[in-house]
C-alpha cells in the first residue's frame, strides 16, 4: 500500500528536496504541498502523513495540528513535525497537540523514509532519550513548575481506567520502548504487547503512543530520573 505524504512547510526549497526522498521511494507518494497552516489543514484530507514545519505563515504548525488532529473525519491521518533542531520548546507542545513525532530538519533521506513509514503504522517516532529530554524541558518551564496537586491528581485519576498491566505498559511506553521491548521485559509475545498498548490507548482517547507519552508524564505516573 502507497502511503500519500502532504508536505507543509513554508521553504520551497525544503519542501522540493522532501519531495525528491518522497516520489523516489516506491511505496511512498506526495499527494500535495502546502506552503502555509492553512493550507496545510485544507489539504489534510488527501494524506495519510503529514509532514509539518511549525513556523508558518497565517497559522503556525501547532494550530494546525491541533485542527487535523481535532477533526473525526481526519482520525486517521497522522502529523509529524518537521523541527530545526531535535528537540526544542515547541516539540512537547506539538506531542499535546496530537502530533505523533518530530523529525529534524538535518534527517538523511534513509531518515526521512523510516519517519514516515513508522507514523503511518500509528507507531510514535519517540526515542527513549529525546522524550526524557522533552518532557524535562517542558517540567522545567516556568509556567510549570508550579503547577498544582489537584491538577496533578486530576490527570492521574485518568489511569483508574486502565488495569494493573495496562499501566504497567504505559510507563514502558513512556520509557520509549517498542512493543517488542516491552514484550522482552514483560516476558510476554509481541502482539500480547500490542494488545495492552492499543487498549491503554481506546481508555485513553490517546491517537497514539506520542499521546500515551504525554498522558504518563502529566498523570505523574512516570518521571525523569
Amino acid at each position: 500500500m502507497t502511503i500519500r505524504v502532504l508536505l507543509a512547510d513554508d521553504q520551497a526549497l525544503l519542501r522540493a528536496g522532501l519531495r525528491m526522498i518522497v516520489d523516489a521511494t516506491p511505496d511512498l507518494e506526495v499527494v500535495g504541498e502546502a506552503a502555509t497552516g492553512q493550507e496545510a489543514v485544507r489539504l489534510a484530507a488527501n494524506a495519510d502523513v503529514v509532514l509539518m514545519d511549525i513556523r508558518m505563515p497565517d497559522l503556525d504548525g501547532l494550530a494546525a495540528t491541533r485542527m487535523i488532529t481535532s477533526d473525526s473525519a481526519l482520525a486517521a491521518t497522522r502529523v509529524l513535525i518537521l523541527t530545526t533542531f531535535e528537540i526544542d520548546e515547541y516539540v512537547f507542545q506539538a506531542l499535546r497537540a496530537g502530533a505523533s513525532g518530530f523529525l529534524g530538519k538535518s534527517a538523511d533521506p534513509d531518515e526521512v523514509r523510516a519517519a514516515i513509514r513508522t507514523i503511518a503504522a500509528g507507531d510514535a517516532l519517540l526515542s527513549a532519550a529525546a522524550t526524557r529530554s522533552l518532557i524535562a524541558q517542558f517540567l522545567a518551564a516556568p509556567e510549570h513548575t508550579g503547577a498544582s496537586s489537584a491538577s496533578s491528581a486530576s490527570s492521574a485519576e485518568r489511569l483508574a481506567v486502565l488495569t494493573d498491566r495496562e499501566r504497567e505498559v504505559l510507563a514502558l511506553v513512556a520509557e520509549g520502548m517498542s512493543n517488542e521491548e516491552i514484550a522482552q521485559h514483560l516476558v510476554v509475545s509481541p502482539s500480547t504487547a500490542k494488545t495492552h498498548v492499543n487498549r491503554a490507548m481506546a481508555k485513553l482517547g490517546a491517537r497514539d503512543r506520542a499521546q500515551l507519552v504525554v498522558i504518563a508524564y502529566q498523570s505523574g505516573l512516570v518521571t525523569l530520573r
